[in-house]
């Protein structure tokens, strides 16, 4: 897999969970970069969204940054994610993936962006949006 350009984006993201069939709520916004996933299954429905806007007693997972990659990818591309989750997962970071038609979104921890970011470096990739203060 060629090495792939990342953006890291500004502001703090949330993963969210709510029950079979709920509707989507007022309060999921977009966050960094106007991110905002909604993902129906079966047995949930999943958010991503500006962390800031989740309610206290939501079930949710705060403290996420996004990492963009470049697109828009083709479709028959393979090893995408796999190029990028695997220097993460060597450097201890856990990752949540997220796909749209034409591009992935990686979100790392708020506390691992820096390690993530060496990571990625490390494997050859192309990372911007990482200043001095969040080494």
């Amino acid at each position: 897999m060629s090495p792939v350009d990342l953006t890291l984006l500004e502001g703090e993201l949330a993963v969210i969970r709510l029950g079979t069939g709920d509707a989507v709520p007022e309060w999921a916004r977009p966050g960094a970069g106007g991110l905002l996933s909604t993902t129906v299954t079966a047995a949930e429905t999943s958010i991503v969204c500006r962390a800031d806007d989740v309610p206290a007693d939501a079930c949710v997972s705060r403290g996420w940054r996004a990492l963009a990659v470049a697109g828009p990818l083709d479709h028959a591309l393979t090893g995408v994610l796999a190029s990028i989750a695997a220097p993460l997962a060597e450097a201890d970071v856990p990752v949540f993936a997220v796909s749209t038609f034409d591009t992935d979104y990686i979100l790392v921890p708020v506390d691992r962006a820096g390690a993530a970011a060496d990571a990625l470096r490390g494997a050859g990739h192309r990372l911007r949006g990482l200043g001095p203060t969040e080494r």
